[in-house]
């Protein structure tokens, strides 16, 4: 595929951003575009290899050696359409997946692998400046209706897929805006609104109802939807936060992350918030508890209010900087990354556990107590962390962030239904993504896990052709998983 001995050739390029200095003082998104040149070469890296490992990496089985060549040969127009082929949003996962397709890229294996992310970008960018990116309305009306809770990327890939064959889909979302954790838990830098608003356009040309303040379960009666639609699809996601109970932990100025990122996105799309209701992280030391991706949003977040100090803490080890022997390709590599919040500044402090959050004496935190940590295998590959005797200390904290991931779904809507949960409490499903009440059906975190935005994606339009199955018997709907 693309040029023969292209990897040979070209070496990766890192993606463009804009300049530190530039993009603290603004909320646009921190990327910069390829230039063209540059774009066609990185496509040429894609290799003839025979068994296309990123198809496996990929949970949407995207045709990247197909997309690439066509990148590479100037063929804009089809490569979009091969895209589309297999994804609905392109430009979601092409800005915000950690990309295991690359992980899996045989020209890892000895070398860096292709930068399939950025060419899929630049894709899809290129398809909408086109004018490519069109409604697809459906050709007939089933007559069939089909109610989707939930309007993040796994909701909004199944409605699209169920409006295209001709199902009337109605999407309910509990908050002011359609989006989900995409619309209030993406900072602006990471992915402009704008992105999602083009999109929801073309949901809407194309057919697409949506209720925005409809709280299924709270203020929609799950009754009401089972006796006006035929199907009904739970894609809400895990939004529980992961809680740390340590002494302090009622203090005014410790918060979870997203109450943090919800605020400021919030202000971003015009809403009116008072100074005392903002949490702001202007002129003091900040601490992020978690060092995973929406800890690092909460650092670029910080940055940008002005904060004194920031320190991100992460309770394991720092990650190697290559695969080590037990991460073989084509495995995820488990392996140091670096974030564009990074990049902008604060500290990063690995194998350290917080012990109690400290009052200023007004009911207020001022500072917080860490230890180091080391970590240690138990049985069956369980990792245990014992205190590093000595290494108790304390930092000063003004503002204290708590983004350690989500346990899972929130109840109301689950327990109205009746619906079967796991051992993990995400709703159970059989193979055709129903759960255990007839006719209704899952996807997306709420019955995976927190998870990635790719399988969103995915699972939505897996479940797509399960509920097209059940309302009409067959289906040509693709399902990228089983």
């Amino acid at each position: 595929m693309a040029k023969t001995t292209g990897f040979l050739e070209f070496k990766r390029d890192k993606q463009p951003y804009r300049a530190v200095a530039e993009r603290l003082h603004d909320w646009r998104q921190v990327m910069s575009e390829w230039p063209g040149e540059v774009l066609n070469k990185q496509a040429a890296r894609c290799m003839d290899c025979g068994v296309p490992f990123c198809h496996q990496g990929c949970p949407l089985g995207n045709l990247i050696p197909d997309w690439n060549d066509l990148v590479y040969r100037g063929r804009w127009r089809e490569a979009i359409d091969r895209l589309h082929a297999t994804n609905n949003f392109p430009e979601f996962t092409g800005t915000l997946c950690p990309a295991p397709c690359e992980g899996a890229c045989v020209l890892g294996i000895n070398d860096n692998a292709v930068t399939i992310k950025a060419v899929e970008l630049a894709i899809i960018d290129r398809g909408f400046e086109e004018g490519w990116v069109v409604p697809n309305r459906p050709r007939r009306e089933t007559g069939k209706r089909v109610a989707i809770v939930g309007s993040g990327p796994a909701g909004l890939a199944a409605a699209q897929q169920l409006r295209r064959v001709g199902h009337k889909v109605t999407v309910f979302e509990r908050d002011d805006r359609i989006g989900g954790l995409l619309r209030y838990g993406i900072p602006e830098f990471k992915m402009e609104k704008r992105v999602l608003e083009r999109r929801l356009d073309q949901l809407r040309d194309e057919g697409v109802e949506f209720r925005v303040n409809a709280n299924v379960g709270v203020t929609v009666a799950v009754r009401e939807l089972r006796e006006e639609f035929d199907a009904i699809l739970l894609a809400g996601g895990a939004t529980i936060p992961r809680e740390l109970a340590l002494p302090g932990r009622d203090l005014a100025g410790v918060h979870y992350a997203m109450e943090y990122l919800t605020q400021q996105n919030r202000r971003l799309e015009g809403d009116s918030l008072t100074d005392d209701q903002f949490i702001s992280a202007k002129g003091k030391h900040v601490v992020i508890i978690g060092g995973g991706d929406t800890g690092a949003d909460c650092l670029g977040t910080a940055h940008r209010h002005g904060a004194k100090h920031v320190s991100q803490l992460e309770i394991m080890e720092r990650p190697p900087e290559i695969r080590t022997s037990g991460n073989p390709w084509p495995e995820w590599p488990r392996i140091f990354r670096t974030a564009s919040a990074h990049e902008e500044g604060g500290d990063r402090v690995f194998a350290v556990s917080s012990k109690r959050f400290i009052d200023d004496g007004h009911g207020r935190i001022n500072a917080i107590e860490l230890v180091d940590v080391a970590m240690k295998a138990g049985e069956r590959g369980a990792v245990t962390f014992e205190e590093i005797p000595g290494s108790i200390r304390q930092i000063p904290c003004d503002l204290a962030l708590l983004a350690m991931g989500f346990v899972g779904p929130e109840r109301p809507v689950l327990d109205e239904l009746g619906v079967r949960l796991t051992e993990r409490g995400n709703v159970w499903r059989d193979p055709h993504w129903m759960t255990s009440v007839p006719g209704v059906f899952t996807a997306g975190d709420m019955q995976r896990g927190q998870s990635l935005i790719v399988w969103a994606i995915a699972e939505g339009r897996s479940a797509a052709r399960g509920i097209d199955e059940y309302l009409m018997r067959e289906s040509d709907l693709p399902a990228p998983l089983s």
